[in-house]
């Protein structure tokens, strides 16, 4: 018998022909192979760089960047620069407590064949002639404030430490502070390495030192000694000959190093006329702008004049400029210009964009959802039920059925069988998302009962036993797992109603319009009348731009009239600076902090704590309020309770505006180690703010002001699942009222596991309530509502006011 012919079909159907071999494409085959594109020459240069040169273009290109540089590098000595030049700002900061400040400048001098004496404390101004450069050493103590002070006004700082002594917690938070505000460049240096023995240890302790400056600043190519006249003497040459870098936030802006200050003979509480002398730095000084001294607070200038130091001249220039020299010489005054002094617009200016008075307390049957009050008697915020229609049935046809076709046919479908939109923004059940729309697995059978069966109250004793074993089960939960950082717990003789008055639902938190006009009650004190931006970058950059022209230029040596001074600053000490304020910088807005807590801090920081920061040239008392840092379409941003070590957060208050990304510092007072029978005591009063024990907990940086931000508090009431029958759930122990579930009726409900609805109808008179879920639930679920309240920052406190 012959063997079965098995057929086979080819793999494919498709032929491949052999490709034609022609030298040339035809002009088909090329319009195919370009798909649309417009054909460019082959190997083009977009960029002017990525053009071939000659080597006459390479050349002259590369002196012109030479020059470039020559010219930036000349203008930024050209302060520096002539016999009458500004002195380049070196502070000597000590990082032990055994470092001596003043041996180490004598120490500097005696390099340089200087030998004037060195005061204890205060600047010290030398001439080197080597280099025909000035200096004005800044002698700083070993403190943490005092510190930050000194090296804001530097242009080099010339860390000292110690050879016998490490550097202990307190000096290097010194370091990270003045690293985070800013630092122009950085001189290390040793004393005390030639009393260490024996004599083969000291580069050992050297490279040891240089290891632990190179972990705060990597750039430190050595750690020079002050016993050495050679290392000294290149350590002056460093400081004579390099090119500061600056701080850009403080070279942004005028300011000046204070040498003296002035006052007239006057016995009033406001003193006019105080003059402060020093030299112009960064950008040209105005008249018309506000200068802030820091420890001292905002001030007009009234004018400024010319203040150069007393020069020797021959007797024949004497002779002839007499009457010159006698005459003080204005170089400014204010104009029609000059800022005022008021922090707030006036009362006449208010903003009218929502003129919209809500309804009054007494018409409302319902909590706010979104931007409508949905009432108690109306059923319109239940989504109506789908019904079972033949596949293919139009939205119009669908009207005509009045009930179910059928119950049972594989030809029917679901009406709200749609395909559910795709959003951008993510969230969890509580912010309003549910992913998931499949029924959840239940782990046991739901309680089967009959929806005619009469609902009885239980005993008020039966019900307070078990709310409290309830409660005290949630309560373990929350503490092992954070589940519900949110939740809250209502009293059952306290109408939720009333207790959360100010809060209102939102369908999802991060899409759902913010009705405005019900906060205006709540709104602090002139919150309308603080400064608002429409384009924030465009009026940063014009007026960052407004700086670079005008005012006395820099490097001048100037006296700066000052108005209406308070006389009782006669008593205090000597400021250190003087900072010539941006337009609009003295008025308050709200202002956004983007802050990180350091991850070595062992406790969180709760929201609204008071903590001292330092924004600039500015510090300030502040209670921040935390929330998260996200962008969300309509501007409503999550209240965060406390902030984390580690994790950042968008720390807001009322306070002066800042132009630009200004480094921010926060620091916290340590606590003092307390008797434990004070601190039990009811007596126990708060300390006033004690700047020798600051810690530094965390560093941000200024983001742009915003007041229509939203910064919403979430209150997350929980129930318990107590019957299930399918789809329909009833919940205890969320309300303890009737007229509380009238009042909520309108929120959607949700679970922890993704589930979905509605509060149905009340049971009985102690809050119980049945509700419709889009899908059966577990009965170890929780059931929850989201309501939200809006918080509004706190004003901040300069620190001049409560020193």
């Amino acid at each position: 018998m012959a063997p079965t012919q098995v057929h086979h079909h080819r793999s494919t159907t498709k032929v491949s022909q052999k490709p034609y071999k022609s030298k040339h494409a035809s002009k088909s085959a090329l319009k195919e192979q370009a798909k649309g594109k417009v054909e460019t020459e082959r190997g083009s240069r977009k960029t002017p760089h990525q053009q071939l040169k000659s080597k006459l273009d390479r050349r002259n290109q590369a002196r012109q960047r030479q020059q470039l540089k020559h010219q930036e590098k000349a203008q930024a000595t050209s302060v520096f620069t002539g016999q009458n030049g500004a002195p380049r700002h070196v502070a000597i900061v000590p990082l032990s407590a055994n470092v001596d400040a003043v041996a180490a400048i004598q120490a500097l001098n005696e390099s340089v064949d200087i030998t004037s004496e060195v005061p204890a404390e205060g600047p010290h101004r030398v001439r080197v002639d080597r280099f025909r450069q000035s200096l004005n050493y800044i002698t700083s103590k070993f403190d943490l404030v005092n510190a930050l002070d000194v090296c804001r006004m530097a242009d080099f700082v010339v860390l000292v430490l110690s050879a016998e002594v490490d550097v202990e917690e307190e000096g290097e938070l010194l370091l990270r502070s003045i690293e985070s505000q800013g630092i122009s460049n950085v001189v290390t240096m040793v004393q005390g390495l030639d009393q260490v023995n024996p004599a083969k240890k000291r580069p050992q302790v050297a490279s040891s030192l240089k290891s632990f400056i190179n972990h705060f600043f990597p750039t430190v190519e050595k750690v020079m000694s002050l016993d050495s006249r050679q290392e000294c003497s290149n350590a002056i040459r460093s400081l004579c000959t390099a090119t500061p870098k600056g701080i850009r936030w403080r070279d942004e802006r005028s300011w000046m190093f204070i040498e003296n200050v002035q006052w007239p003979n006057a016995s009033s509480e406001v003193v006019d006329d105080v003059i402060i002398t020093g030299v112009v730095r960064g950008k040209g000084l105005k008249a018309d702008r506000i200068a802030h001294i820091p420890g001292w607070g905002d001030f007009q200038i009234d004018s400024i004049t010319a203040a150069p130091l007393a020069t020797t001249k021959n007797k024949r220039d004497d002779a002839m400029n007499v009457d010159a020299t006698d005459a003080t010489q204005t170089l400014e005054v204010p104009s029609a210009d000059q800022d005022d002094m008021a922090i707030v617009a006036p009362e006449e200016i208010e903003m009218v964009d929502d003129d919209v008075v809500s309804m009054a307390d007494t018409e409302r049957k319902g909590v706010l959802l979104d931007d409508h009050h949905y009432f108690s008697d109306d059923d319109a915020h239940i989504p109506s039920k789908p019904k079972r229609l033949p596949k293919g049935t139009s939205e119009y046809q669908s009207a005509w059925y009045l009930d179910d076709v059928s119950d049972s046919g594989s030809d029917l479908v679901d009406e709200d069988d749609d395909e559910d939109m795709e959003m951008d923004v993510t969230g969890a059940p509580e912010d309003g998302f549910f992913a998931d729309k499949e029924d959840a697995m239940t782990e046991g059978g739901p309680s089967e009962y009959p929806q005619s069966e009469m609902f009885l109250d239980p005993s008020p004793e039966d019900e307070a036993q078990e709310l409290e074993e309830y409660r005290m089960s949630r309560r373990n939960e929350a503490e092992e797992d954070l589940e519900f950082p949110d939740e809250i717990e209502l009293h059952p003789n306290v109408l939720a109603r009333e207790r959360l008055i100010r809060f209102r639902g939102l369908k999802n938190m991060k899409i759902s319009p913010w009705e405005t006009s019900e906060d205006r009650p709540y709104e602090p004190e002139d919150w309308r009348r603080l400064l608002q931006f429409g384009d924030y970058k465009g009026t940063k950059n014009r007026i960052l731009r407004e700086a670079l022209v005008g005012g006395v230029n820099p490097g001048i040596r100037v006296d700066v009239h000052l108005r209406a001074v308070p006389a009782s600053l006669r008593h205090k000490a000597q400021p250190f600076s003087l900072f010539s304020l941006l337009r609009h910088e003295h008025k308050h807005t709200v202002v956004n902090i983007n802050l990180t807590l350091s991850s070595s801090v062992e406790q969180p920081l709760k929201s609204k704590e008071e903590v001292i920061v330092q924004i600039g040239a500015r510090r300030m008392v502040v209670n921040p309020v935390f929330s998260a840092s996200d962008n969300t379409p309509n501007n409503v941003h999550k209240y965060d309770r406390f902030l984390h070590p580690g994790r950042s957060a968008m720390a807001t208050w009322i306070g002066p505006m800042t132009w630009g990304a200004v480094p921010v510092l926060v620091f916290k007072t340590k606590q003092a180690e307390e008797d434990p029978e004070i601190l039990d005591s009811a007596d126990a009063k708060q300390e006033p703010l004690a700047m020798d024990r600051l810690e530094l907990i965390g560093t941000g940086t200024v983001v742009a002001p915003d007041p229509k931000r939203v910064v919403a508090k979430r209150a997350i009431l929980t129930g318990h699942p107590y019957k299930i029958h399918k789809k329909v759930v009833t919940v205890r122990y969320m309300f303890f009222n009737s007229e509380d579930v009238q009042w909520f009726k309108a929120l959607q409900l949700w679970t922890r596991r993704g589930r979905s609805g509605y509060v149905k109808e009340s049971l009985g008179t102690h809050g119980y309530f049945k509700a419709t879920f889009d899908a059966k639930i577990n009965p170890q679920d929780s059931i929850g509502i989201s309501l939200y309240k809006r918080v509004f920052p706190r004003r901040a406190r300069a620190l001049e006011e409560l020193a």
